[in-house]
């Protein structure tokens, strides 16, 4: 045995005791989303928004021949509306479900309810089986997102949800290119139908990574020792309400005639409640704090989604574009949204969060000022790509920053019913801002909402200038509500 001398043990000692120092500031440093303890889980879930972001590019190229060969032209509108209402719902539910016993579930649940909904589509042979298909996915995608957020309030430390938030935006910029240009090559030469049967077999990477980790990290109900508190049945028939007031809007939207004002009268009937009952108290009126940041994301999203949609449309029925071109033209948007994504998450700018917000509402308002130009012949059409990459910068910043201070805001035990809030916003104002504007396109003879897609398919060229004006303008001015309601997002003024 080595006998150490009296130096020697001193100098051992040292070493020993800068050895344990250094070990501590290791363990004590700022892990990021991509260290190991997080690793597993980030690629896990950013791979599940990175599918759902390839669905929504690419299965939105394939459907309109998909509707063609169905013989469903007239019934096209329904099979986004049937996604749409019955994932608000979901969202409801998975809130609850989260809440009470860990977002594991709903998340599993809404994965494979989203893969059978692709199937049941790809497989159909009706339009109404088509739409029935889509209404299972859109249950699977209400599910999926509010688990994610979930799983993000409880998974990481405050410090790491801007950056986690920013990946998922990242995460779409690749599908919002190569979505639409592989779906269109996939529908011309194999058919439409392996663009919904395909994207399933995607599934089982991101569940076989996330899952475990989930397990591990977020699984069961917040608080372990309380009892479990059985489903509010009351925000669940408020949920359906929900659901079927947005359809019937909806629905009264495409109609534009006398008798449509009976489903918009009982659209508002059980809207009204149901928005009431579901949104943080406040919310109308712009309440300082959660409600105003609830409030902002649906006027942010519902503002910039209406105004997008018709995009396309005005550049192929006034420019003359190709659809294909004319839907690259918003492709640079997904790169500035993670950009704008990205900024939001610096740690330096976190004091100035809502600065950030409000620059942002007023940079998607001029974004979506800016694009009716191109109906002006001299105007060159580029000025549409120029001008929606600097609204989706700004989009970047107003959405990711709802979802920060949205799980700031929130209890553990609220997180996922404020989630849910926050999507049902989102939501809701997408399908009242659309029904809106296609209800004043189509009575300035633009054309119902429900056949945008087919006129851009076909190429069509009649609709007035006038028409995509009246949609693009008021956007703008909700956008610009959307500036002063950013400035309530902090509860102390």
């Amino acid at each position: 045995m080595t006998v150490l001398e009296p130096r020697d043990a001193e100098v051992s000692a040292r070493t020993e005791e800068a050895d344990e120092v250094n070990e501590t500031v290791v363990a004590a440093a700022p892990e990021g989303v991509l260290g190991r303890t997080y690793r597993s889980l980030s690629i896990g879930i950013v791979s599940v928004v990175f599918l759902i972001a390839f669905e929504a590019t690419a299965v939105g190229t394939a459907m309109p021949v998909a509707a063609r060969e169905l013989h469903g032209i007239p019934l096209y509108a329904f099979a986004f509306s049937a996604y749409f209402t019955t994932s608000l719902f979901a969202m409801v539910l998975s809130g609850q479900w989260a809440d009470r016993r860990g977002p594991l579930g709903p998340l599993t649940a809404g994965m494979s309810a989203f893969g059978l909904g692709l199937l049941l589509s790809g497989t159909a042979s009706t339009m109404w089986m088509f739409i029935a298909g889509r209404a299972v996915q859109g249950l699977g995608g209400g599910l999926v997102i509010v688990a994610l957020y979930v799983v993000i309030s409880r998974a990481y430390p405050e410090h790491l949800r801007p950056a986690i938030m920013a990946a998922f935006a990242a995460s779409w910029v690749i599908p919002s290119v190569v979505g639409p240009l592989a779906s269109g090559s996939v529908t011309e030469h194999l058919g439409w139908r392996w663009v919904f049967v395909g994207i399933p077999l995607l599934v089982v990477f991101p569940l076989a990574l996330a899952l475990p980790a989930i397990r591990r990290m977020a699984s069961g109900p917040a608080d372990a020792a309380a009892p479990v508190e059985p489903f509010d049945r009351r925000r669940i028939v408020l949920a359906l309400g929900i659901s079927l007031g947005a359809g019937l809007l909806q629905y009264a939207g495409q109609e534009r005639n006398w008798f449509s004002l009976l489903p918009v009268a009982a659209g508002i009937a059980l809207l009204v409640p149901a928005v009431r009952g579901l949104l943080p108290p406040g919310t109308g009126r712009a309440a300082r704090g959660l409600p105003s940041v609830v409030l902002l994301r649906g006027v942010a999203a519902g503002s910039f989604i209406a105004a997008e949609s018709f995009v396309p449309l005005m550049l192929v029925t006034q420019r003359g574009l190709s659809p294909t071109m004319a839907g690259l033209s918003l492709a640079a948007g997904g790169g500035t949204w993670a950009l704008g994504s990205y900024v939001q998450s610096r740690p330096r700018l976190e004091p100035h969060r809502e600065r950030l917000m409000v620059g942002g509402m007023v940079l998607v308002a001029a974004a979506i000022a800016t694009a009716p130009a191109v109906l002006i012949d001299g105007v060159p059409v580029w000025t549409v790509a120029a001008a929606w990459a600097v609204g989706c910068f700004g989009m970047g910043m107003v959405i990711a920053s709802t979802s920060v201070l949205l799980l700031k805001l929130s209890a553990p035990q609220e997180a996922g019913a404020n989630s849910a809030a926050l999507q049902i916003s989102d939501g809701l104002s997408n399908a009242l801002l659309l029904a809106a504007g296609g209800a004043a396109f189509g009575a300035l003879g633009g054309g119902a909402v429900g056949a945008v897609h087919e006129a851009v398919e076909a190429g069509a060229s009649g609709s007035h200038p006038g028409a995509f004006a009246v949609v693009f303008l008021p956007m703008a001015g909700v956008a610009l509500v959307g500036a002063w309601v950013a400035t309530r997002v902090r509860e102390n003024a």
